[in-house]
């Protein structure tokens, strides 16, 4: 686990992430329990528009799409078993932030931002 922070609004939010490489990156948050989860990073090498699901994922989560300044670009709430779900703009990193006890005060202040802007954390 790692200490990662990224901006939204002009505010510096930090999340404690575990990098994802590998077969992690394949699977990410699937076939895991909501407790236990933890949130995680994707690092793409160039500007990229990849589409995520949230099959066998059986809670619900955060998505963080980044630039490569750490400039959180769009932000949405994924309920399970979601078939496809795709940023409005390029991206360089992406954060899935799993809605538990763990962050739930990331996620609150990700939300308290956004509190004049309900459209900006979508519910998919």
């Amino acid at each position: 686990m790692k200490k990662f922070s990224f901006k939204h609004k002009n505010k510096k939010i930090n999340v404690n992430v575990e990098e994802c490489r590998g077969l992690k990156r394949a699977f990410g948050l699937m076939f895991g329990r909501r407790e236990r989860a933890k949130a995680l990073l994707f690092n793409f090498e160039k500007p990229t528009s990849v589409s995520i699901h949230s099959l066998f994922v059986f809670f619900p989560f955060v998505a963080v799409w980044l630039d490569g300044n750490n400039n959180a670009v769009d932000i949405r709430e994924i309920k399970s078993f979601t078939l496809a779900v795709q940023s409005r703009k390029k991206f360089r990193k992406l954060i899935e932030i799993p809605k538990n006890r763990c962050y739930f005060s990331q996620i609150k202040s990700l939300k308290s931002i956004n509190s004049n802007h309900r459209r900006e954390i979508r519910k998919i």
